[in-house]
């Protein structure tokens, strides 16, 4: 997300175990019931994916810079993507706007495989690293145009979108599972909603979130191409 980032006074408990269940039962108390979630949340080390002097405020709800005019996001929208995905832990997802590196983390907690896109070479390098420091190396950090989805690696059971789009790629649609969700914020540069987009033999099937502000998403089925 865009941050609005106000460092707070505190520095983060010198147990980042400690942090994560504060940071965990916030996330309760904001309204994420996924057991599952929750439980990943609990697990992955989000201060990793973080430059040095930012890592105090890993456990902080905020969205944080990680360069490249992007956003490690808010752990209460990741939290609400992995919510709306419904993943039951057998499932090949896809993660368009690798980022950090931090859903895409998370989301190897949740599903059997996980592929991520990044369209900046440099930030995808340093998921990849920050991936495999923390534990999760068989995360697949592909390099492109995120917009566009993964066509190679296609179907995918659940697709996570953590940037803004006017309106839902019709790419990442086509490589959707009959069945299968896709999450990702809709709306316009300045504010968007969160939605979940179902493919059914009838077409799709949406359900709007909750209120969210992403960075956009760059590309052919973003706001402008990349």
């Amino acid at each position: 997300m865009i941050p609005a980032f106000e460092p707070r006074s505190e520095p983060m408990p010198g147990d980042p175990d400690e942090a994560r269940a504060r940071m965990v039962q916030l996330l309760r108390e904001q309204g994420i019931s996924d057991e599952r979630v929750l439980a990943a949340m609990s697990v992955v080390p989000r201060e990793l994916f973080l430059a040095e002097n930012l890592r105090r405020f890993a456990y902080d709800d905020t969205a944080l810079p990680i360069g490249h005019g992007q956003t490690i996001s808010q752990p209460f929208m990741v939290a609400s993507i992995c919510e709306l995905l419904e993943l039951a832990g057998d499932e090949r997802v896809l993660d368009v706007g690798t980022g950090s590196g931090y859903q895409a983390a998370v989301l190897a907690e949740l599903a059997a495989e996980v592929v991520t896109i990044e369209r900046v070479p440099e930030l995808a390098s340093r998921a990849r690293a920050a991936l495999v420091d923390a534990g999760y190396p068989q995360v697949e950090v592909l390099v492109g145009d995120g917009s566009l989805g993964a066509r190679e690696r296609a179907p995918f059971d659940a697709i996570a979108v953590a940037a803004a789009a006017p309106r839902v790629p019709q790419a990442l649609y086509r490589q959707l599972r009959r069945g299968g969700r896709l999450v990702l914020p809709r709306g316009a540069s300045w504010g968007q909603d969160l939605v979940q987009i179902i493919r059914t033999e009838q077409g799709p099937v949406e359900r709007i979130s909750v209120p969210c502000r992403f960075v956009p998403l760059l590309g052919s089925g973003g706001f402008r191409r990349a």
